[in-house]
């Protein structure tokens, strides 16, 4: 990289900081327990609208993989959500009613708040739908992966989002509040992936699986990228760029190995596929909130009038983490 693109890209970051500190203001307190926080803690950092159905099974679940403090965004939720996070004891919430697209789909109050709170710590950053995966997780907890990247002197890893879905229409099994959601989205594409460098930020771009069959067929290129570095030991003078998908400065997005050997890496199980999905995607698309005039799901809308069933004979049914690493979806590097 030229000195030129290194100078535009340190411009770049610092834009996105000074916003981020500017889009502070569109944040309300609704209660701030971060006094709390301890120099060790692992932290979530999360914005929504509208996940009561999910949130119970979500806390639960980063609860019991080692994480000790949630800071979480509000988007103007009216289902009761923002009330059952105010009385979680180890959730910090702060809401909004600004736009969602013109934060720049969430990121900018996110990056305020890891700015802010999130310096010294190592900070996953993940959607309500979205749970972490990462080799030896059934044995070994998150701390144990974050002592390793400490002691390996690494800063940053990578995850890729794994599209979960049922057997049958997705409308076929209610989703219940509180519920795992794998115990109905347990099935996921063994394949179907491609793979791309970007060559600016040096992150890698993956696309497939069954959103880009499904939804996607015909533009497979506008399929949504899969591609995550979720958790991160996070400095004031980081940023992200776009979603989970790259960061600022740039060596953050060296989360594989490009000399042919393997880094350690994970997944994100994706719960969107639930029987709740259809209204979801339909309130999305009238928010027109969502990325490229909600492209995205304007394709769920025209698909799922259908109540279509994402399984196909080459659909592998989930089992573990270490399923995920023969398939080559994931990878415990050198961690032993």
């Amino acid at each position: 990289m030229g000195a030129l693109t290194s100078y535009r890209l340190r411009l770049e970051r610092k834009r996105w900081r000074v916003r981020a500190f500017r889009k502070r203001r569109e944040l309300r307190s609704v209660v701030n327990r971060t006094s709390a926080i301890r120099s060790s803690d692992i932290l979530v950092f999360s914005t929504m609208r509208n996940e009561r159905a999910r949130l119970e099974y979500f806390l639960r679940f980063y609860r019991e993989l080692g994480v000790n403090h949630f800071l979480m965004v509000d988007n103007a939720s009216d289902d009761g959500s923002r009330e059952f996070l105010r009385e979680q004891r180890d959730v910090s919430l702060w809401t909004t009613g600004a736009s969602y697209k013109r934060s720049r789909f969430g990121v900018d109050w996110l990056n305020w708040l890891q700015m802010r709170y999130g310096h010294g710590h190592w900070t996953l950053v993940v959607d309500p739908d979205e749970f972490f995966v990462y080799p030896f997780c059934d044995t070994r907890p998150l701390r144990a992966l974050t002592d390793w990247l400490d002691a390996s002197s690494i800063k940053s890893f990578g995850a890729m989002l794994l599209d979960m879905y049922p057997k049958g229409a997705i409308s076929d099994v209610p989703y219940t509040p509180g519920q795992n959601p794998f115990e109905i989205a347990n099935w996921f594409d063994s394949s179907n992936y491609t793979i791309k460098r970007n060559r600016l930020y040096g992150n890698l771009w993956v696309q497939g699986g069954p959103r880009a069959r499904a939804f996607f067929s015909d533009l497979p290129e506008r399929a949504p990228a899969l591609n995550k570095i979720p958790l991160v030991k996070w400095h004031r003078s980081y940023t992200y760029v776009s979603s989970t998908h790259m960061l600022l400065p740039r060596g953050l997005n060296q989360v594989y190995d490009e000399w042919g050997g393997e880094k350690a890496s994970g997944c994100l199980l994706h719960a969107k596929f639930l029987d709740t999905f259809a209204e979801k995607s339909a309130e999305e698309l009238t928010r027109g909130q969502h990325y490229a005039n909600s492209h995205e799901y304007r394709a769920y809308h025209s698909k799922l009038k259908d109540d279509p069933s994402l399984w196909c004979k080459w659909s592998e049914k989930y089992i573990n983490w270490r399923q995920l690493e023969i398939l080559g979806l994931m990878s415990k590097g050198n961690w032993a």
